[in-house]
């Protein structure tokens, strides 16, 4: 089906996005899976080519290119090569950018926003602690008033871009006895004292994403770095989870369809019994069914792009889009694998790793239950 979201400016993008990752990643690739990170070179020539501040305002440093299709396009030829390459940049660009934009001091974004966009610093969220994932209410980081500064003490995990990261968007109680009242969001930068990481973890897929735990001991952040109100932190996450959910299903489509492609090419060409396994009328019916799921997830997460460039996206049809394209993107390549045979189970074929690197997908950016409690609320149960 003929996609209609993107306008010819976006397509162009796209041609330019897709040059960076034939040139840039794609010979990196086995090595960026061995260090389990992103090079700082990649960084800084993705930021040399624009492709990490489209829509901060170019007296920053950006494009500003107010419009997150074009995001949009980087998440999609990025998960079509692999699903971390997105998870990674997305990180930056659709998660960490709109607190930066949206939420930090003027000082703050004059010192970290034109280094944002040319790579120079690296970006992370730190929201999921070691006691809890989707419950951001029920955070135990804490940060205490002390004059003109802020003292945090705690830890995050399943930190993406966590190992490299120069600043970290911290969620810490700032009024412990307020559960999600009491929440603000800091800047951390790396190098304060007392902040320390955790040895990259050990993950089933995505290897090419540095993921880590972060400490917190007593790291002093000066009251320009808060981000947005202080004991507004749950709210002000709250309002941007939607783009972040959006980011993931946006990504998920696009992974899925990579390897979807690469499966049918697989299947016309494999034979066995004298023939392409792909002429076998179960083969046949299992390929019709996948790319029909994928076409149908690609119209409602295109609705769903299209709202949120109109401002009209709620939290609902994020949900909506994010668990069910981490559904519909494990069904597809679970199929894909079948459809290799043993080579499907091997991790030197592409469809193997993805295999592995789309299950996280299911979990992460709000678990897909949450995302059905959101839905079920939303029709007043």
């Amino acid at each position: 089906m003929r996609r209609t979201v993107f306008d010819q400016d976006h397509e162009l993008f796209r041609e330019s996005v897709r040059g960076f990752v034939e040139r840039t990643l794609l010979p990196l690739d086995e090595t960026i899976r061995d260090e389990r990170m992103l090079r700082r070179e990649v960084w800084l020539e993705a930021g040399r080519q624009g492709l990490l501040g489209m829509q901060v305002p170019e007296e920053y440093g950006g494009q500003g290119a107010d419009d997150f299709r074009f995001n949009a396009v980087i998440g999609e030829e990025l998960a079509r090569v692999a699903a971390a390459y997105n998870s990674i940049v997305a990180i930056h660009i659709d998660v960490c950018a709109p607190y930066l934009l949206e939420l930090a001091t003027e000082e703050a974004r004059k010192r970290w926003l034109p280094r944002f966009c040319t790579g120079e610093l690296i970006t992370a969220i730190g929201m999921t602690e070691p006691s809890g994932g989707s419950d951001l209410a029920g955070l135990k980081t804490t940060a205490v008033r002390d004059g003109d500064h802020w003292v945090i003490n705690g830890s995050k995990t399943f930190i993406t871009n966590g190992g490299h990261a120069d600043l970290v968007i911290v969620a810490a109680k700032t009024a412990p006895d307020r559960g999600a009242k009491g929440i603000t969001l800091f800047g951390v930068e790396a190098d304060t004292p007392g902040f320390t990481r955790g040895t990259k973890l050990d993950k089933v897929g995505q290897p090419e994403a540095d993921t880590s735990e972060l400490f917190f001991e007593n790291v002093r952040v000066p009251g320009s770095h808060v981000l947005g109100e202080v004991d507004r932190g749950f709210i002000h996450m709250m309002e941007r989870l939607p783009q972040e959910r959006l980011s993931c299903a946006i990504a998920n489509v696009a992974h899925a369809r990579g390897v979807l492609e690469e499966t049918v090419a697989y299947v016309k060409e494999r034979q066995a019994f004298g023939q392409p396994i792909g002429r076998f009328q179960h083969n046949k019916f299992l390929v019709a069914e996948l790319v029909t799921k994928l076409d149908v997830a690609q119209a409602f997460v295109d609705q769903c792009l299209a709202a949120h460039v109109a401002g009209e996206l709620d939290t609902t049809d994020a949900s909506k889009a994010k668990w069910w394209t981490s559904d519909v993107q494990n069904e597809i390549i679970d199929g894909c694998v079948q459809l290799f045979g043993g080579y499907g189970y091997m991790r030197e074929y592409r469809v193997a790793r993805a295999w592995m690197d789309a299950r996280v997908t299911r979990i992460w950016a709000g678990s897909n239950e949450i995302m059905k409690e959101i839905i079920g609320r939303s029709v007043g149960l």
